[in-house]
């Protein structure tokens, strides 16, 4: 549909919580075809979030399958509309980086393995258990969702670094 502009911290857009979103409506249906385009045209990336097109809606894509990160454990692509986490477990650092945050990555400890529940793409409402990357990428995303950066969950300052270009 159309590969949408990502917005960079500060901007405002990425410190909101987000709205529920309407499943099975034409607004949602283009935003989801918009961030799964967003989301592939940017070659690196493993997920989107709507506020990072500018849309405060609590609507996110995930798809870790062709990242050498996530190719044992994935659902393929995730389009996770009202997303929720149910269960979390265990504790994974890793070093994160952000499209809305482009010069830095830092250290971020996510649970191991969650349980997500969510709205899909064709309204029917699902239940998975992801674990590894996927789980650490669904989590990422869901921050969005809630106003929260990758940055905010650094623990140590220190663990913040100037991604190299």
């Amino acid at each position: 549909m159309a590969v949408r502009e990502i917005r960079v911290y500060p901007d405002p857009c990425l410190k909101q919580v987000c709205d529920a979103a309407e499943p099975g409506t034409e607004e949602t249906r283009q935003l989801v075809e918009d961030l799964i385009d967003t989301m592939y045209e940017a070659g690196h990336s493993v997920g989107v979030a709507a506020p990072q097109i500018g849309v405060c809606k609590r609507v996110a894509v995930v798809d870790v399958s062709h990242s050498k990160l996530g190719q044992k454990h994935n659902h393929g692509l995730l389009v996770l509309i009202n997303p929720e986490i149910l269960e979390r477990s265990g504790s994974k650092t890793m070093r994160e980086g952000c499209m809305s945050v482009p010069d830095y990555t830092g250290n971020v400890e996510r649970a191991r393995e969650i349980v997500v529940q969510f709205t899909d793409r064709s309204g029917q409402d699902q239940v998975i258990r992801s674990k590894g990357f996927e789980a650490v990428a669904i989590q990422h995303e869901l921050d969005h969702l809630d106003g929260f950066l990758f940055l905010d969950r650094v623990d140590n300052k220190s663990e913040i670094f100037k991604r190299k270009q």
